[in-house]
């Protein structure tokens, strides 16, 4: 295994000098300024789309590509704040186009404080998911949707509930963006899945490493921004549906989506958008998992108006869902339960079926946003968003209450009811010497949670405030970028001991810090370098938990003790990019001190409610460091090789060892052919692709209750095309086959391995019909 790692590393790295065809002396040049104040813009991303490629406009709003071959580009222009502007192009010599970038644009996502304040230039790494790659995902949760980009893994609870994971961080620190909202779910279980429908968004994309200036508390191990395309103002009505089917637990998806402006006034845009999901009992490749259906059912309704400088939109949200968890994870006697992890299978096995028994989850989110902006003709910039959401979690266990007529009322054993309300002021100040651009900002927070049922974790109530300032230069090819940010927490927490209720109060604060650099290096190259600081304040799950938590099929108890984590990052990378050949080589070092982890025990536990693996909230200092690698490789006309590599080691300082549930290292490589048009058929296209992960062998002796999985290989396939069946109409054929060869593997990851083999091969049919402008 490790010889297969060095020779597809050493072979990616001497893809890395390959010669430029030493013709292509082609290049476009020009200047990008501002629509309404003719204003020069500094810092706008100028990139030829599909190379993922950007230079960046100097003082002047001036750029430059060089070394392109002849041949037809498409060329884009982006920055926060304005409209993207694309462009299509012939290149034969050189050429000057110039960019008039439009305010009205400020999109849902672009005027969020998150995504493309970032997707501008960044000296940290942003990978984005959109357009095709995005496409082949549809129908997928947005943790599985995310897990093709490099350094990204899951974290997953039997077959129906992933947790997205960055640099082997997950839950509470991955701060994740709904449209320019934090979103504030039960996001500390492992069970407790985002809740949000990847069908909203026309762009998934991950900012890796610490990022606690921009984005406050929780950024310890990167964001992940959901943005939805921008509202078609003044634009007529158009839509599209998606309809997804996979064999394996027979599951059927179906989105649709419709859009547009208003006739006579062409300030206002809307959109309205659903999405329905239906499955039933997963199956490995030898039996089904009892009890694994789900069903979704979600909306959101947005509108927006625009005039000159001056911007408003409106959002809404419903996430609506019920998760069955797989019955042969809750175990009624400690000998059963060892007996299980050493056969390695489940003591319960069944057909399928569609029906969703107990033990399950319903879990409804809303929310609900507001914001605001206005472009002064100076340049300065100002955006106020408001928002609320509360999220209602209903968790039901395996056996009902003994009492037949409370049985009969069938109510949840545990219930969670957090309401958040956050309010975000942001102020970008127009450039200084047109090199200098800025943000200052305010954020707040407050946050109250109730709980009924048997005592897991207590009632409480919660408010922060931060404070942010970062500033950006840009000269010629550089960009330095520097940030300070304070946050300050309060947390108040109420539970019954003893008959007695029992308050505590907490208070956390912290200074943020980052400082970064990016620099085109000339030709093809460009390389990034950032130092970020983050912290984050234990939550009230790490600090109180006592009890069975049914939906992880774990006793949790936690520590009133736990300290805040500190985290200092260090991440850079280096990237060449030309028309046939892209690499991008990044590294981390993440140091965190107090890092909080539920630790196996030595045992597991027995209760009424049955016998359980043990888990305790613990400390340490621990350092995460690794490397993700990526390389595209354009090596015959229509054929292209991608590879990403993720390498990652964890280590307890404190304790001299390893840490548990850390994502072991990751090769994924796809071979992809295309054929650009087939009479009616446009860009037909097939891929194979192999998925190999190493067994995590970096687990101290006697840690777990079960040693990790052996290491594993999964091969699929994917194909698919576009049909013109008028100007304003299309449709979308895909077809995939994950784990082809119906291989029985475990991974390590899957909080469930203790039981059960992981999903067998799924076939999966998408459809998907757009129509009008």
């Amino acid at each position: 295994m490790k010889r297969y790692f060095l020779l597809l590393f050493l072979f990616h790295s001497i893809l890395l000098v390959k010669a430029q065809n030493p013709s292509c002396k082609c290049f476009v040049k020009g200047v990008v300024t501002d629509m309404h104040t003719h204003q020069p813009v500094v810092g706008a991303a100028v990139l030829i789309s599909g190379q993922n490629n950007a230079v960046f406009t100097n003082e002047k709003g001036q750029y430059q590509i060089s070394n392109l071959c002849p041949g037809k580009y498409e060329l884009e222009c982006r920055i926060v704040g304005y409209s993207t502007y694309h462009h299509k192009l012939d290149l034969t010599e050189g050429h000057v186009e110039n960019f008039d970038l439009a305010e009205q644009e400020v999109h849902l996502e672009d005027v969020k404080i998150t995504a493309h304040r970032t997707d501008s230039p960044s000296s940290q790494p942003l990978v984005t998911l959109s357009g095709s790659e995005l496409e082949q995902s549809r129908g997928k949760s947005l943790a599985e949707s995310l897990s093709g980009i490099t350094g990204v893994t899951t974290l997953q609870t039997g077959s129906s509930i992933s947790k997205p994971i960055i640099h082997g961080m997950h839950s509470n620190r991955v701060l994740i963006m709904n449209n320019g909202v934090r979103q504030e779910g039960q996001q500390w279980g492992s069970e407790h899945a985002p809740e949000i429908d990847p069908f909203v968004a026309t762009r998934l994309s991950v900012v890796k490493g610490a990022a606690g200036v921009r984005y406050g508390s929780d950024a310890i191990g990167g964001v992940i921004l959901v943005d939805p395309e921008e509202l078609p103002f003044g634009k007529s009505m158009s839509g599209e549906v998606n309809i997804v089917g996979f064999s394996n637990g027979r599951q059927g998806v179906a989105s649709a989506t419709l859009q547009g402006g208003i006739k006579g006034f062409g300030g206002f845009g809307w959109r309205a958008q659903g999405t329905i999901k239906r499955g039933g009992n997963i199956s490995t490749p030898n039996y089904f998992l009892d009890n694994t259906g789900l069903s979704e059912r979600n909306f959101s309704l947005s509108g927006g108006y625009r005039k000159k400088g001056f911007g408003i939109d409106v959002f809404y949200s419903r996430f609506d869902t019920q998760i069955g968890i797989f019955s042969g994870s809750h175990i009624g006697s400690l000998t059963d339960l060892l007996n299980v992890i050493k056969n390695g299978e489940p003591l319960v096995k069944s057909g399928f079926s569609y029906a969703i028994q107990r033990p399950n989850q319903n879990v409804t989110h809303n929310l609900i946003k507001a914001e605001a902006h206005y472009h002064f003709n100076d340049g300065n910039r100002i955006q106020w968003t408001i928002a609320e959401q509360l999220n209602d979690r209903n968790e039901f266990d395996l056996h009902r209450p003994r009492n037949d007529s409370i049985a009969a009322l069938n109510h949840p054993e545990l219930t969670f009811r957090l309401s958040t309300l956050t309010n975000d002021i942001a102020w970008d100040h127009k450039p200084i010497a047109g090199q200098i651009a800025g943000q200052l900002g305010v954020s707040s927070l407050y946050q109250f949670n109730l709980m009924n049922g048997r005592p897991l974790i207590p009632n409480f109530n919660q408010f922060s405030i931060g404070l942010f300032w970062i500033e950006r230069y840009v000269k010629n090819n550089w960009e330095l970028e520097a940030g300070a940010r304070y946050d300050y927490r309060t947390l108040s927490t109420h539970r019954i001991v003893s008959r007695l209720k029992v308050s505590n109060d907490f208070t956390f604060s912290n200074f943020s810090g980052t400082a970064g650099v990016s620099r085109q290096l000339g030709g093809n190259f460009s390389a990034r370098l950032n130092f970020g600081t983050a912290w984050r304040a234990p939550n009230v799950s790490e600090l109180f938990s006592d009890g069975v938590h049914h939906g992880a099929a774990a006793y949790e108890k936690g520590d009133s003790t736990l300290a805040p984590e500190k985290a200092l990052n260090t991440i850079g990378s280096i990237k060449y990019a030309s028309t046939q050949f892209t690499v991008e080589l990044g590294a981390y070092y993440n140091y965190i001190a107090d890092y909080i982890y539920l630790k196996p025990q030595s045992e597991p536990i027995l209760t009424i409610r049955g016998a359980f693996p043990y888990f305790k909230y613990t400390q340490t200092n621990a350092v995460f460091k690794g490397v993700d690698l990526s390389v595209g490789w354009a090596f015959l006309k229509n054929m292209t090789f991608t590879g990403k590599l993720s390498y990652l080691r964890v280590y307890d300082k404190r304790n001299e060892s390893y840490l548990v549930m850390i994502p072991p290292n990751r090769l994924d490589n796809q071979l992809k052919y295309v054929i650009p048009k087939i009479r009616t058929f446009n860009n037909v296209f097939v891929s194979v692709g192999n998925l190999l992960v190493a067994q995590q062998r970096r687990v101290p002796a006697s840690s777990d209750f079960a040693p990790p999985p052996s290491a594993y290989s999964l091969w699929n396939l994917q194909a698919g095309t576009k049909i013109a069946v008028s100007e304003k109409n299309s449709l979308e054929i895909g077809m995939s086959v994950q784990n082809l060869f119906n291989t029985v593997y475990r991974d390590y990851l899957n909080r469930f391995r203790y039981y059960t083999d992981d999903i067998g091969r799924n076939v999966s049919l998408r459809l998907k019909w757009q129509f009008g402008s």
